[in-house]
């Protein structure tokens, strides 16, 4: 049986830490759009905020329904012996290089700081659990680092910002 309440409980942080993949749902009046994320991108600021650092790719649907004031819900589930799915529903704040926030929270993550598109700060107005029995069990490989290799790449050959102004997709990106 599942349930809801307002804000995460530090059982909730616990879970959300051990996850190597969650889903970002976000809508704004257009289509839904659904994004798996990996890498090391979220942290947990409080029990009713956390941040997403989203890298430059190929559509960023998820800042367009940001900028339109959308709805979103990240969706943790374990693949491992404890089985859960978390959802939380939030709204979402961009935050830009310029940003005092921005400068904040940028150096919680080891990451190259040119592969940042922005930071999303996630206000959280509830969450539910539910049980997750019928999720698989999987295993945990490793990070693809095709993404981040490409926008290196891409930055070092000043090629990162235009690509960023056209928001096209990267010929060794296409198939991915």
């Amino acid at each position: 049986m599942g349930k809801q309440y307002k804000e995460l409980t530090d059982e909730d942080i616990i879970f959300i830490k051990k996850q190597k993949i969650f889903y970002i749902a976000s809508s704004s009046g257009k289509e839904v759009n659904l994004s798996p994320k990996g890498y090391d991108s979220i942290r947990i600021i409080n029990n009713s905020k956390l941040i997403f650092l989203n890298l430059i790719g190929s559509g960023n649907r998820t800042n367009r329904d940001s900028e339109n004031n959308g709805e979103f819900t990240l969706v943790f589930n374990s693949f491992e012996e404890e089985s859960k799915i978390l959802r939380i529903f939030c709204k979402a704040n961009i935050l830009k290089k310029d940003d005092i926030e921005y400068n904040q929270y940028i150096n919680l993550f080891d990451v190259n700081h040119k592969i940042v598109n922005s930071i999303l700060e996630f206000n959280i107005y509830a969450v539910e659990i539910n049980c997750g029995d019928g999720i698989p069990y999987m295993e945990y490989k490793g990070e693809r680092n095709i993404l981040k290799d490409v926008l290196i790449k891409m930055s070092d050959e000043n090629k990162l910002e235009s690509y960023k102004r056209k928001k096209q997709v990267p010929p060794n990106l296409q198939n991915i």
